[in-house]
C-alpha cells in the first residue's frame, strides 16, 4: 500500500465494519409504562427503541430470535421480516421499538443521523405542541394554556369531552351506568348530548379562546364516546373558533362516519395515533375522509414506515401531525421522521412539566424542547444515548431489573412464513 493510499484510509472515521454487523442480543428495561429496548452486535455499537405506553415488552422480546444474527443495517429487509407480528394500537410497539433500534444501529454503522438514512430532511426544528393537564373552568383552561405561548409554544391542543358538563343536568341522556365505561366504542354506548350540552362545550371553547386569542392554532381532542351524529353536532358549534383539528371523535376504523363528520363541518378532521402501518390510513385517504393524519411513530411501523405514511397522506393533500406519548427515544425517534417528512406539521410532547423525563438521555440540549422547538440532531443514529443514573432511578418498581438477560427468547421461532 502507497503511504497516499494508507494514510488516506487512516484518516477515515469509520464507526464500524457495516457489512461484517450482526445482532447479538436484545434487552430491555421498563420506566413508569413504556419498555426501552437496545439492541446489541457484535461491534462496539448498540442501538436503542422503545415499546410504547401501554405495550408489553413481550412484543418485541418475540422478535428477538428472528433478529439474532441478522445485519441490522439491513432495516427495509428486517422490517417486512417481523412487520407481520404488529398490530394496530398497542399492538405494534414491539416492531416499532425494534425498528427504531435497527436506524439507530444502522445510522451509527455508517456515521450519519437517522433522518439521512430517511432521505434526508426539510427542517432543522421540529415544531412541539404540547400535552395540557385539563381544568373543569375555562378560565382556568385559558391561563394553563396561555402559559404555554408564554414558554414559547406556537400550537396548542386542549381536551373538550363530554365529562367537562357531566355533572350539570340536562346536558347529556345516556343508558344507565354508560358513561362509567370507556370499553364500549363510540357508536354503541347510546350517549346523547343535548343542545345545552353542546352550548356549554361551545362556551368552554370560547372563553378559552377569549384568553389564548385566535392567532396561535389550538386543537381539540378527548371528546368522548358519543355516535357521529353527536360529533357533527358538536363540530358545527365548534367552527366558530377557528380550531386546528377535531381529534379522533370517533373510532378511526368507521371511514364512512368520517367521511360523513368531514363533509359536515369547517374545522380540520384528525384520526391516526392507533394505526399500524401506511396499509391502515389507505381507506381514510381514499375517500376523502382526513384533512390531518396523525400516526404516532410508536405504533405506526416506525420511521421509515411512518415517513411513507406521510409521503401517502401528502399525494392526497392531507398534512401529517405526530402523537407521541413516550420516553425520549421514540420522541427522537419521532423528531427524526418529522425531519425528514415533507408534509409534516407539528409534533405532541407529552412530558413537558416532567422535568426528569429530559435526563433519560444524553446528547441533547436540557429540556430537550426548547422555546416550543425540538432541534433535529446531527449526531449519528437517534444522535442520543441513556444516563444510566436517571433510568435505574425510574425504573417501574413493578417491572425491576436493567436490561437482564432474556436468553429465554433465543429460539422462540415457530414456522411463521406467511407464503406458500
Amino acid at each position: 500500500m502507497s503511504t497516499a493510499s494508507h494514510s488516506t484510509e487512516a484518516g477515515l472515521r469509520t464507526a464500524s465494519r457495516p457489512s461484517e454487523l450482526k445482532i447479538t442480543d436484545m434487552r430491555t428495561v421498563t420506566i413508569g409504562n413504556c419498555n426501552l429496548i437496545k439492541l446489541y452486535t457484535n461491534q462496539d455499537i448498540y442501538g436503542l427503541g422503545e415499546v410504547r405506553d401501554g405495550a408489553s415488552k413481550r412484543y418485541a422480546l418475540m422478535l428477538k430470535s428472528r433478529l439474532l444474527g441478522e445485519n441490522p443495517c439491513n432495516v427495509d429487509k428486517l422490517f417486512r421480516k417481523i412487520k407481520q407480528f404488529g398490530h394496530h394500537a398497542r399492538q405494534g410497539g414491539g416492531v416499532c421499538g425494534v425498528e427504531m433500534a435497527l436506524m439507530d444501529l444502522a445510522g451509527k454503522a455508517y456515521g450519519v443521523p437517522a433522518y439521512q438514512l430517511a432521505g434526508g430532511k426539510f427542517r432543522d426544528k421540529i415544531r412541539i405542541y404540547c400535552d395540557t393537564t385539563s381544568s373543569p373552568d375555562p378560565h382556568e383552561m385559558g391561563r394553563r394554556l396561555k402559559a404555554r405561548m408564554d414558554e414559547g409554544f406556537t400550537f396548542l391542543k386542549m381536551d373538550v369531552g363530554i365529562d367537562l358538563v357531566q355533572r350539570e343536568p340536562g346536558t347529556l341522556a345516556a343508558p344507565s351506568g354508560m358513561l362509567d365505561t370507556y370499553s364500549v366504542m363510540h357508536p354503541f354506548t347510546g350517549i346523547r348530548l343535548t343542545d345545552k350540552g353542546i352550548s356549554m362545550l361551545a362556551d368552554y371553547v370560547g372563553t378559552v379562546r377569549s384568553i389564548v386569542g385566535y392567532e396561535i392554532p389550538l386543537a381539540a381532542d378527548h371528546f368522548g364516546h358519543i355516535g357521529v351524529e353527536d360529533c357533527i353536532r358538536l363540530a358545527k358549534a365548534l367552527d366558530r373558533y377557528n380550531l386546528a383539528w377535531l381529534e379522533d371523535m370517533i373510532p378511526w376504523q368507521f371511514t364512512d362516519q368520517y367521511v360523513r363528520l368531514k363533509n359536515s363541518c369547517d374545522t380540520p378532521i384528525c384520526t391516526g395515533e392507533d394505526i399500524y402501518l401506511k396499509e391502515g390510513f389507505i381507506d381514510l385517504f381514499e375517500k376523502k375522509a382526513l384533512s390531518v393524519c396523525h400516526p404516532d411513530l410508536a405504533t405506526s411501523g416506525g420511521i421509515l414506515e411512518t415517513k411513507r405514511i406521510g409521503d401517502l397522506a401528502q399525494e392526497h393533500g392531507i398534512a401529517m401531525a405526530m402523537h407521541m406519548a413516550a420516553m425520549p427515544v421514540a420522541q427522537m425517534a419521532s423528531v427524526h421522521c418529522a425531519a425528514a417528512t415533507e408534509n409534516f406539521m407539528c409534533l405532541e410532547h407529552h412530558y413537558v412539566d416532567a422535568s426528569w423525563w429530559n435526563d433519560i438521555v444524553t446528547g441533547l440540549p436540557n429540556p430537550i424542547c426548547q422555546r416550543g422547538f425540538i432541534d433535529v440532531p446531527e449526531a449519528p443514529g437517534l444522535g442520543i444515548d441513556l444516563n444510566e443514573e436517571a433510568v435505574r432511578a425510574h425504573i417501574n418498581p413493578a417491572v425491576p431489573g436493567f436490561f437482564e438477560t432474556t436468553d429465554e427468547w433465543n429460539e422462540d421461532r415457530p414456522w411463521d412464513r406467511l407464503w406458500s
